[in-house]
């Protein structure tokens, strides 16, 4: 039975002047989705690409493109990710003015919605959206940058959130990601897949060493020692 599990290599830690490259390289090492971080310095204090630069880089992926909107507001650009061939559209509840209508605005527009909550956002926000949602990403760090280190509260929130997600799952039996972003390597990802979560972003994780099949490899063997009843759906 192929794994559920997902590796998503962000896309924020590649090298920018070779990004073709990198995309086709880290598909080619397994990855499953393409992580692309949006920054607006305005939501975050960092400024990085926009849908011109996920346009260019389609073609090379091959894989579903997952689009993180850090940016405020957030429903002038949805189409243009959604044109720009974005499979995955996530958004913090913080930077809309209408969760519920960015929502429907981005399926829409064809792509598939997701929601973003930092370390300090509450899961109240979820109990009136999840069942509209395919995707709960929650920040392991505090977005804006990379390279910070796994905030280790992020398990018991998983915890709740896979709960919440398996009860969705169960209403009406459409698949929904719980997606984990921020200090995700090879020594903790069997810890934070045990506590719930079915697909990993890790950026310099991957793009840090020289072989990104390897990282990617070892990261699926420590994947493989989840008990299977950790594993969501095993």
């Amino acid at each position: 039975m192929k794994s559920r599990f997902r590796i998503a290599p962000s896309l924020l830690s590649a090298d920018f002047a070779r990004l073709g490259d990198e995309v086709r390289d880290v598909v080619a090492a397994g990855a499953d989705l393409v992580h692309f971080d949006v920054m607006d310095n305005h939501y975050v204090p960092n400024l990085t690409v926009g849908p011109l630069v996920c346009e260019a880089i389609r073609p090379h992926a091959g894989v579903p493109i997952d689009v993180h909107l850090m940016v405020e507001p957030v429903d002038r650009i949805v189409p243009d990710f959604a044109k720009a061939g974005a499979t995955y559209v996530s958004f913090h509840p913080e930077a809309s003015a209408h969760v519920d209508r960015t929502i429907a605005l981005i399926r829409d527009c064809g792509c598939r919605p997701g929601l973003v909550l930092n370390p300090a956002t509450p899961l109240a926000v979820l109990d009136w959206t999840l069942d509209k949602l395919d995707l709960v990403l929650l920040m392991s760090v505090n977005p804006g940058f990379g390279g910070q280190a796994f905030i280790p509260h992020t398990l018991d929130k998983l915890r709740l959130v896979r709960r919440m997600i398996d009860g969705a799952q169960a209403r009406h039996g459409r698949e929904i990601l719980l997606e984990v972003d921020g200090g995700v390597k090879v020594d903790n990802i069997a810890q934070i897949a045990a506590a719930g979560a079915d697909t990993f972003v890790a950026g310099s994780a991957i793009f840090g060493t020289r072989d990104y099949a390897a990282t990617i490899a070892r990261m699926r063997a420590e994947l493989a020692r989840v008990r299977p009843g950790a594993e969501p759906g095993g």
